[in-house]
């Protein structure tokens, strides 16, 4: 199965891998931040390709962030080194949303993580068909 997606919404918006939503517990801090308290967050979506979460902090494009992503159904955290590859703020808030690019991550957790991703689509498929057989 073709995990890549060049076109989810018909209007132009490319994107490399398919996404599925997701409102976990998201642990990060900069890379560099040896010291540095983690801050906790919320994710928006996962993709096999990175994720994205709200922060109250701006943090600059390209900064390496250290994540560990709390997916209910699995036993561990998903570990990885993300880059920033955009971010922008949220209207009429101050809260900041982010898309975090993976730049290392191990096979087992990127595998965890398309495993996620192919569970929740049988899961809207059904919901948008209970009839059908998945």
């Amino acid at each position: 199965m073709d995990n890549q997606v060049s076109d989810m919404t018909g209007l132009g918006e490319k994107r490399r891998f398919t996404r599925a939503s997701l409102n976990a517990p998201v642990q990060y801090k900069n890379f560099r931040g040896v010291t540095e308290v983690p801050s906790m967050s919320i994710t928006r979506n996962l993709s096999e390709g990175g994720v994205c979460f709200q922060t109250s902090k701006f943090i600059s494009l390209a900064c390496r962030l250290v994540v560990e992503i709390y997916i209910p159904t699995l036993p561990k955290p998903i570990k990885a080194i993300s880059k920033v590859a955009w971010i922008r703020k949220i209207p009429s808030t101050d809260l900041y949303e982010l898309g975090n690019h993976f730049l290392e991550i191990t096979k087992e957790d990127k595998s965890s993580i398309l495993k996620f991703i192919n569970q929740n689509a049988s899961q809207v498929a059904q919901s948008l068909n209970p009839t059908a057989t998945v």
